[in-house]
């Protein structure tokens, strides 16, 4: 029998220090980047519907705007309209969220129509409304 304290009956036992091993990590990356993945194409498509239905409200102010301007001016169809005649009739005038573009407020019986990059998106989705 050996003594206690004997160096022959020692096991190596392995100590961990409490670092994290490079798998380990490479794994938690690894899912980091695949959440992130899954993630950003969805962020993208809200901020783009976001800026569309902004649009389409703005458009809709500006509609009633100008409905409130011909009746109170006693404009009939077809009569010109611009922005600077409706402004009294909106808070602010208002542009589109995607490049802060103007809208085309057109002539009275017509839609206004948005002048951004997304123009045709936008107008179609007013239109559609």
């Amino acid at each position: 029998m050996e003594k206690k304290g004997s160096t022959a009956m020692k096991l190596n036992t392995y100590r961990r220090t409490g670092a994290f091993t490079l798998v380990e990590i490479m794994i938690v990356v690894a899912i980091i980047g695949l959440l992130a993945a899954i993630a950003i194409p969805n962020f993208v498509r809200a901020r783009e519907t976001a800026q569309q239905n902004t649009c389409v409200n703005n458009l809709r102010q500006i509609d009633g705007a100008k409905d409130q301007w011909a009746l109170e001016q006693g404009k009939n169809t077809g009569d010109a309209c611009h922005i600077n005649d409706i402004a009294p009739y909106l808070r602010t005038v208002p542009t589109c969220p995607v490049g802060n573009s103007a809208y085309n407020v057109n002539v009275i019986g017509t839609a206004p129509a948005c002048t951004s990059a997304k123009a045709t998106e936008h107008n179609n989705a007013y239109a559609g409304s």
